[in-house]
């Protein structure tokens, strides 16, 4: 259906009159294209929202999108990075920069489409900063297959990971497991869940008594008593959040990028288990040349053991 109303921007101002439409269940969607803007209408104006747009013009500012629909979108990309996978035979190196994947390419083109077609901005550990990313209300950081090591070698522990910001930060995150199909998802204010379920962190104060996942290794032994390393830093974050791991620490110096654990970071502080960086800086980081050295923990007690073993040496 297309209406076409050439004398209406004559006669009205739309930014101070609401139009208003309703649409029965003649048909599922509408769209409204003003000027090169495209954007569905939904008993919505002018301060609504405009979301999952497509067709002729720029991509629409994606704005008032509640978090139950964010993450459905990050599910379709999830979901679209594992169809990817699924045909893959070559998961070597793709020989395009050191350390970078033919699943890490094929994963992040499949989950760049849909959150772009969303009207989602993405920044990317793959493909950096999509086009149109800085007009986006909202930015998706993207790793599309975190553990990629991991997943050349058939190590079950690789994920994707997705976290949402808006002006005020991470704002809704899904980490899924490719290999077993486990999910962690949150959003800022509801908690955070695991396969639907409510998930919290072991709450162990003591380092002495704690399992710690780590990325790298120390010059020493710290005082845990015992340790993993998984090589997945947004799945080793989620397994603090859900008490699988009492703590995670990083052990190298600015080796993470913010797709690494912004997925991660928001699943943590809606289960109750605070992260920080060793350095103190802010984890949010929207620069795809950005690097911290993110620590997690089960309790703010064993946070700040950690951090203070991590002070000890200087990288």
């Amino acid at each position: 259906m297309e209406v076409d109303l050439p004398e209406l921007a004559k006669g009205v101002r739309l930014d101070e009159m609401p139009f208003v439409v309703h649409v029965e269940l003649v048909v599922d969607r509408m769209v409204l294209e003003l000027g090169n803007i495209t954007c569905d209408v939904d008993d919505g104006h002018p301060e609504g929202k405009c979301r999952r747009a497509t067709g002729r013009g720029r991509q629409a500012t994606v704005r008032n999108v509640d978090g139950a629909e964010l993450l459905q979108i990050l599910a379709e990309a999830v979901d679209a990075v594992a169809g990817s996978l699924s045909g893959l035979t070559d998961w070597g190196l793709a020989g395009t920069r050191p350390g970078q994947y033919r699943s890490d390419l094929v994963a992040d083109a499949a989950a760049v489409r849909v959150l772009t077609s969303a009207g989602l901005g993405v920044l990317s550990e793959e493909s950096g900063l999509s086009a149109g990313a800085s007009e986006q209300a909202l930015l998706a950081v993207l790793d599309p297959v975190d553990g990629s090591t991991n997943a050349s070698r058939r190590i079950p522990w690789f994920a994707t990971s997705i976290c949402v910001l808006d002006d005020e930060g991470p704002l809704a995150a899904m980490v899924v497991n490719q290999v077993t199909g486990t999910r962690y998802e949150a959003v800022r204010g509801g908690g955070a869940r695991r396969d639907g379920e409510v998930i919290a962190p072991s709450h162990e104060e003591s380092l002495s008594r704690s399992l710690i996942g780590l990325s790298g290794y120390p010059p020493r032994h710290l005082g845990w008593r015992w340790y993993r390393s998984l090589g997945a830093a947004a799945l080793d974050l989620c397994a603090v959040a859900d008490g699988t791991l009492d703590g995670y620490l990083d052990c190298m110096h600015d080796a993470h990028g913010s797709w690494d654990y912004l997925g991660g970071l928001l699943v943590c502080a809606e289960a109750g288990a605070p992260v920080a960086d060793a350095a103190g800086r802010d984890l949010v980081v929207r620069d795809h040349s950005g690097r911290r050295t993110p620590v997690a923990a089960g309790s703010s007690a064993l946070l700040s053991e950690l951090l203070a073993a991590r002070a000890t040496w200087r990288r």
